[in-house]
């Protein structure tokens, strides 16, 4: 018999222990570990029946046992601490508030999916994990952060296998009121007020509309929109299903939902909570994007109204937009004839469409003028940008080139910060409790990474078993539960019993599964797999995890061929494919595995956390030079995959990378390991084998390495800090510039564009000219390069005349360029003039310059954010 209707009854709580009500809603629990240990200790059962849930916790303690805990003096006193903890956590000052008055009053920052903890699965893969790293990292660091999202009725999908080993997906509906959320209602006397309701129009004289739920993440609320509301209908309630679950339409309304009706759910929760308006904006990839769509139309429908060019340049000053791909597939792209018949809805009645549709278009070099790009919009609506590594940073600067022409792809104003992740949430509770017994638990809340080179080798090594341990119980539970799902019986899965060793060198991968990054490089030689795998000295097994997109037959090809290979009991007590990858096995999985291994197809990961998260637990990475690993491999904190040269074939280069990556394995990694000397490779008598090895001395110190010299670098309270320095406390300082005085900079700015851009096919460099080279030159001689440019409308002050200098190559290309700014130094008639300066001949060789020209204003960020530029 099924129920027409389910909702959850939470549980009242008696008066003394109230606070656990709190306690379990904040979502630091999630990564602080005495609360979790108070609820633990509470009802040790009821915290193992409930998955570690706090809320669903307190439904499954009986009032009986409420009411004895209430009259538990001891058990109260520990849940007013508790709740004491948190006031003090979150009002406290931290790390922000010493800061200086440029620093923004409040940051909002909206992103399509966010990885807090399994308990809200609103989150997919990286993204989403790396976006709740951002909220948990602010919260510590008392960053005035709020989150803005979505609230999918499924969140993503749970994976299982078919009998043939394809993927399945299911989609469990959840239900809020189960959740550590709370809806925001509109004040009432009685505290008790309607729903709070966000409204957005729809063709055909539609509504979408939505309530706001709100989860705290410590300091930080995140609101996350819901349309599954009385009052759409079926199809607009279904937009705020599932996470990256439809296409066409439905992805573009979540998107719209997301961007504008994220502005609208701040501006009410600003409204009802009196919280300071944000005065940075942060686009999460361009998923988000419409956001600057919405708050320009706030700024063209005020009492005071702006134009579209005035408002435009106001909203850009404080908006930072993050791209996460660093290929075009990866971004989501509409018909532009989809997007102007929802604006044409009245989304943005004061907005001219034809000006919303030129932010998306593609109407540059092999771009296409039919299609929107919300990467494209993006950039366009942020006067700040950035990838997610450093060489991100570079393939991103390529990648999106064509809207600079004529700018070398060093100078496209993409910056990078490169990705981190939180440790408190990463770090396993072991290693937490090895850095307090040894050296306290300040020296644990200070992160004092480089303590770690204290500790012996043994108790190094021994905690690295211990966690090892676990993994392998965890995946022999796994593993069973994943074959009864695939239809077998239990006479049939005794072999899971026995599946992995705690004692053999263990090698994890665990990451979404698109094709970029092969899931199945290890198989292309199966037989040497194989052997690497039943070694009889130096022995691997290897944990794999992974979803498919529900769309992506290729990937999920991938995974069959891995899932059948695993499947062959020659092989299946060493290898092992867990479905349903998420939070709660990843705590497991990280910690356990001695070495993190990624092989994608270098450029086109970027960042990949994941390594970031089992390095932070003393794992090795063993990796292609590609996102974070690019930038922090160091030789002695794991070993780099070789990759091959660019003109290689795809099947060229698998084949090459997959024999680097075994070779690596054979004669490197599971040898020092195993703390094997030369003798001993060499089959001498007294070779380690595995269960009763010595502790291999260079495989510890390679751990401390990792430890005390990644730590500090991969964590998201160093990504928060950049973003913090590099990008919120500038664009802060832009946006109230941009709006003060009624908005008079950012007037004087879009007149001054307007100008420029009308005059600026008109600005030609005429001629150059230099003098002092002898005929002869030499290092150290003075050259006076003179520009003889006819400017038109524009000013010498519009201007940056600039002489770049370097290497000329044989193509006359220049190498290691240095430039310089020429000087205004003679009016010459009808709009004429000379500019001068003098560079240092600073190398032999072939040495050679040129001439460009381009706008400045102070209200830029950049000299090439407006994509103008002549050169000589």
């Amino acid at each position: 018999m099924k129920a027409i209707r389910r909702f959850t009854v939470r549980t009242v709580l008696p008066e003394p222990i109230r606070p656990l009500a709190r306690l379990a809603t904040n979502l630091r629990w999630s990564w602080h570990r005495p609360t979790r240990e108070l609820f633990e200790e509470l009802n040790p059962r009821a915290w193992a029946d409930s998955g570690h849930d706090p809320v669903t916790f307190l439904g499954l303690v009986s009032r009986e046992e409420l009411q004895r805990l209430a009259a538990d003096e001891d058990a109260v006193r520990r849940v007013q601490s508790a709740a004491d903890d948190l006031d003090r956590y979150l009002q406290q000052p931290r790390w922000y508030q010493s800061l200086g008055d440029d620093a923004p009053s409040c940051i909002a920052y909206f992103s399509p999916e966010f990885g807090i903890t399994e308990v809200l699965p609103q989150y997919s893969g990286g993204l989403g994990i790396l976006a709740g790293d951002h909220l948990k990292a602010a919260s510590d660091l008392g960053v005035p952060l709020i989150g803005v999202g979505l609230l999918y009725q499924a969140g993503y999908f749970k994976q299982s296998l078919s009998r043939d080993a394809w993927q399945q997906e299911t989609y469990p509906v959840l239900d809020p009121d189960g959740l550590p959320l709370t809806l925001l209602r509109e004040a009432s006397p009685d505290g008790n007020g309607k729903p709070l309701q966000i409204s957005l129009p729809l063709p055909q004289g539609r509504r979408l509309l939505a309530h706001v739920w709100r989860a705290d993440v410590g300091r930080v609320p995140l609101l996350l929109l819901d349309s599954n509301v009385p009052g759409n209908d079926d199809a607009a309630r279904g937009i705020t299903d599932r996470l990256y679950g439809g296409g066409g339409d439905h992805r573009l309304q979540q998107e719209l939902l997301l961007g504008m009706g994220g502005v609208k759910a701040l501006r009410a929760y600003q409204k009802l909570t009196g919280s300071p308006a944000p005065e940075v904006f942060h686009t999460n990839e361009g998923h988000a994007g419409f956001l600057g769509i919405e708050r320009i139309q706030e700024m063209m429908s005020a009492a005071e109204p702006l134009s579209w060019e005035e408002a435009l340049a106001a909203g850009r000053a404080s908006t930072v937009f993050t791209t996460h791909t660093p290929v075009p597939a990866g971004i989501d792209r509409f018909e532009t004839s989809q997007i102007q018949h929802f604006f044409e809805a009245g989304l943005a009645p004061d907005v001219p469409v034809s000006k919303i549709l030129d932010l998306g278009r593609e109407d540059f070099t092999d771009g296409n003028p039919f299609v929107f790009n919300m990467a494209v919009m993006g950039l366009r609506l942020a006067q700040r940008a950035n990838g997610v590594a450093k060489l991100h940073g570079v393939v991103s600067r390529g990648m999106f080139s064509s809207l600079w022409p004529g700018f070398d792809h060093s100078e496209v104003p993409i910056t990078s910060v490169t990705n981190g992740v939180h440790a408190p949430t990463w770090v396993d509770p072991r290693v937490s409790k090895l850095a307090r017994d040894h050296f306290g638990s300040e020296a644990e809340a200070q992160s004092r990474w480089d303590l770690a080179y204290n500790v012996s080798d043994e108790e190094v090594w021994a905690l690295r078993r211990e966690m090892r341990v676990s993994l392998v119980d965890d995946v022999r539970r796994r593993l069973r539960a994943a074959w009864k799902k695939r239809g077998a019986a239990d006479a049939e899965l005794a072999w899971t019993d026995s599946v992995l060793d705690p004692d053999i060198l263990t090698i994890g991968f665990a990451r979404r599964v698109p094709t970029y990054k092969r899931l199945t490089l290890m198989l292309r030689e199966p037989e040497r797999l194989k052997a690497l795998l039943l070694h009889k000295t130096h022995p691997i097994q290897l944990v794999i995890a992974g979803k498919s997109h529900p769309a992506d037959d290729a990937g999920k090809k991938m995974i069959q061929d891995l899932v059948r290979f695993t499947d062959d009991p020659a092989v299946r007590h060493r290898i092992a494919f867990l479905p349903n990858y998420d939070i709660a096995m990843a705590r497991t999985l990280f910690p356990g595995c001695d070495v993190w291994l990624n092989n994608p197809l270098r450029p086109l990961e970027a960042c990949g956390t994941s390594g970031m998260k089992a390095a932070i637990n003393g794992s090795l990475n063993l990796s292609v030079l590609d996102g974070w690993w690019d930038e922090m491999y160091d030789g002695e904190n794991g070993w780099a995959i070789p990759t091959a040269n660019n003109d290689a074939s795809a099947e060229e280069r698998d084949d090459i990378e997959a024999a680097a990556l075994y070779e690596l394995l054979e004669t490197q990694v599971a040898p020092r390991f195993y703390g094997l000397t030369v003798s001993d490779r060499a089959g001498a008598a007294g070779a380690s084998q595995p269960g009763a090895q010595r502790v291999p001395t260079h495989w510890v110190s390679m751990i401390k390495h990792t430890i005390s010299h990644l730590g500090p670098q991969v964590s998201a309270e160093r990504m928060l800090k950049d973003y913090v320095n590099i990008l919120y406390r500038p664009a802060a300082v832009a946006g109230r510039r941009a709006v003060a005085d009624n908005y008079a900079q950012a007037k004087a700015l879009a007149a001054w564009i307007s100008r420029i851009r009308a005059a600026w096919p008109h600005l030609q460099v005429e001629h150059v000219d230099s003098v002092g080279v002898s005929e002869d030159p030499q290092i150290g001689d003075l050259l006076q390069v003179n520009a003889y440019v006819a400017l038109d409308q524009i000013t010498p002050e519009d201007v940056s005349v600039e002489v770049a200098y370097g290497k000329a190559g044989d193509n006359d290309e220049l190498a290691d360029v240095t430039v310089a700014e020429l000087k205004a130094a003679e009016e010459l008639g009808k709009g004429r003039h000379l500019f001068t300066g003098t560079i240092l001949i600073n190398r032999s060789g072939s040495f050679g310059y040129t001439v460009r020209v381009l706008p400045t204003h102070e209200a830029l960020a950049s000299k090439a954010e407006l994509g103008l530029i002549v050169n000589a």
